[in-house]
Order: structure tokens, then C-alpha cells, then sequence
């Protein structure tokens, strides 16, 4: 057992997903609050909110500046968050008279939470890569076979003859829902959060909205009304993530079923058995349906996390760094492996 499997040296050979968990590493998140700093100061420069002495001095600084994590650690441990300490270092760099612009207007939450949008946005174009490969892989499996017979099981009992291609279709057809789905969410999801202390950007006055809107310019996300305690763009894509990991659950369920029989599918690459050599264990398969479970499980939590207390809550917002980054890894990692999976198969039907 392990705090997490999904980046744990041994086990996430199976459950992680490198590329994903690299988006929720300590340096792609200070890289993605730097970006946020900076397009800030220049989004302000541009309509006058900060002088461009200020916007210059700023900008040169972060361009080398290198936070001190073991200060930025103890900062989190006082604060709760880790913008208060990185604010500090970064205007203790810049220096007088312009470090006192640094972060000007936002609060720590538009820091962390467009952090975790920006970081978000990478993370979904992979995964979305690897959505794409196995509609293509499942099609492929069902050209080459769809029309050898099975037969139906329902209730876990024989039922009538079908062919293969009915079953390839029912693991292939809700994914390519879920193509659908993702674009619908973009906009909802990949939005900037630029409110300031409460949502207000009361230090803008007039000119709060139009900063807001050259900041998710820079950054390449959709401008948006704050969303400091409505979190539903989070839990929809939170469900999202559990879809799709349910679906590929069923594909896992039922080659796990059918190669029970080992005569209506044949595997390559099975899993062996440190007691019993002869077995072929469907390893993938089974993962598949544990990553399924362990989403659905976490989905509630996400839920849970739409419960903001007035204009901000900690504990929520906490709750959700708890849960969201496992699920979209362990999303991913369920997509990499039905890939695989649906790559080792070598025959299916009759």
C-alpha cells in the first residue's frame, strides 16, 4: 500500500500516466502561477492600472526569479496557501518602488485556481489524444472482426448469437460521446479566475473588466465572471473524467468475462502468476475496472466540493486538491491502458 499509486515508483507502472502526473508536479504548478503574474502585470500595464516602469521591473524579475520551496513550503503550512510566501519572494526581488504591484488586485485564489486551469488545459489535450486512439483502435478491432459470431450474455447467461461488432460497438459508441461531451465543456472549464479579494476586483474600480479580459487573452483562456465558490464547471468535468473511466471499466469487465472462457478472445501479453506459470491473467483489464471504481468513488468528493461557503470556502477548495488531480491520472491511466489492451487483442469472435 502506498499514499498514492498513481506516481509511486512501482505501481504507477500500471495505474499512473507520466505525461499526465507531470502537470500536477510542484514545478508545472509555480510555472503556470509565474505565467499568471506576469500576464497580470501586463494586462494592468496596458490599461494603465500600474505604470510600465512597473509592468518592466516586474517582468525582468520573473524572468529569473527562482522560488525558495522549502520557505514556500513552511508558507503553506502558516497560510494555507502558497501565494502569500511566493508573493513575497517575487516582490522582495523586484524590489522598491515597483514591488509592492506585484499580484496587484488578484487574490490567492486566482493565482492557484487559473494555475490549475492552465495546467488542466495540457493535461486534456493528452487526453484527449488518448480518447482519440482508442475509438481508432476499437474500430480497427471491429473491421477486422465485427463480423464473427458470439453470443449474447445477458444477466451473466447465455442469450442469443450476435456478432462481434455489437459488442465492439457498445465500448466504442460512448466514447465517442465523450468526444462530444469534452468540447462542450471547454469553455465552461478552460476560463480564467481573476476576482480579487472578493470576487469584486474592487482595487480595479472601472477597469476590472477589461483587465480581466486581457489576462485570459495572454493566457489563452476564455474570460469568465469570477468563480471564486461556484465550482460546477470543476464537478461537470470531474463527472466527465468518471464517464469516460466508466466506460473503459466495461470494455475491462467484459475482456476480463471473455477471456475467462478463452474461447471467444485471444490475448497476447498476459499477465503471469508467481504461483501458477500456466496462468495469463488479464492485468490490464482488471485495472481498467479498479480505475473505473476508484473515479466513481471520488466523484461524490467532487460533489461534496461544490458546498462554498459565501463568497470562499478553504475547506472545499482543499477537498478538491485532495481528489481532482488522482481522477484525471487515473483517467488517463485508464485510457493508456485500454489502448494497450485493445492492442494485445489477437482474435475475438468465432
Amino acid at each position: 500500500m502506498t499514499v498514492s499509486p498513481f506516481d509511486h515508483p512501482l505501481l504507477s507502472g500500471l495505474l499512473g500516466d507520466e505525461e499526465t502526473a507531470r502537470h500536477f508536479s510542484v514545478e508545472a504548478d509555480i510555472a503556470a502561477m509565474l505565467s499568471f503574474e506576469r500576464a497580470l502585470v501586463e494586462a494592468e500595464a496596458e490599461h494603465g492600472v500600474i505604470s510600465r516602469e512597473a509592468e518592466a521591473a516586474i517582468v525582468k524579475a520573473l524572468a529569473s526569479f527562482r522560488p525558495d520551496t522549502a520557505k514556500l513550503r513552511a508558507g503553506v503550512a502558516a497560510d494555507g496557501v502558497v501565494v502569500p510566501e511566493l508573493v513575497r519572494q517575487i516582490s522582495a526581488m523586484v524590489g522598491e518602488p515597483y514591488g509592492e504591484f506585484v499580484h496587484f488586485g488578484a487574490t490567492s485564489q486566482d493565482v492557484i485556481d487559473t494555475s490549475l486551469v492552465l495546467r488542466l488545459r495540457a493535461a486534456v489535450d493528452h487526453i484527449g489524444l488518448l480518447l482519440s486512439e482508442n475509438t481508432v483502435r476499437l474500430a480497427n478491432l471491429e473491421a477486422e472482426f465485427g463480423g464473427r459470431a458470439l453470443m449474447a450474455m445477458t444477466r451473466m447467461q447465455p442469450a442469443i448469437p450476435i456478432t462481434v461488432g455489437d459488442r465492439v460497438s457498445s465500448w466504442r459508441a460512448p466514447l465517442e460521446r465523450h468526444q462530444q461531451r469534452l468540447k462542450e465543456q471547454f469553455g465552461r472549464l478552460l476560463a480564467v479566475q481573476f476576482g480579487g479579494a472578493a470576487g469584486t476586483l474592487d482595487k480595479l474600480g472601472d477597469k476590472g473588466a477589461a483587465v480581466r479580459a486581457a489576462l485570459a487573452s495572454k493566457l489563452g483562456l476564455a474570460d469568465a465572471p469570477q468563480w471564486h465558490s461556484q465550482r460546477d464547471a470543476l464537478a461537470e468535468f470531474a463527472g466527465w473524467l468518471s464517464l469516460v473511466a466508466g466506460s473503459l471499466g466495461k470494455f475491462g469487465q467484459d475482456i476480463a468475462l471473455m477471456a475467462q472462457g478463452e474461447t471467444d478472445i485471444k490475448l497476447s501479453g498476459a499477465g503471469g502468476s508467481s504461483a501458477m506459470p500456466h496462468k495469463q491473467n488479464p492485468v490490464k483489464a482488471e485495472a481498467l475496472v479498479a480505475l473505473a471504481r476508484f473515479n466513481a468513488t471520488q466523484l461524490s468528493g467532487m460533489h461534496q466540493a461544490l458546498v462554498h461557503e459565501q463568497e470562499r470556502s478553504g475547506e472545499a477548495w482543499t477537498l478538491e486538491w485532495l481528489i481532482l488531480p488522482q481522477m484525471v491520472v487515473a483517467t488517463a491511466a485508464a485510457l493508456r491502458l485500454a489502448a494497450e489492451l485493445a492492442a494485445q487483442i489477437e482474435s475475438l469472435g468465432r
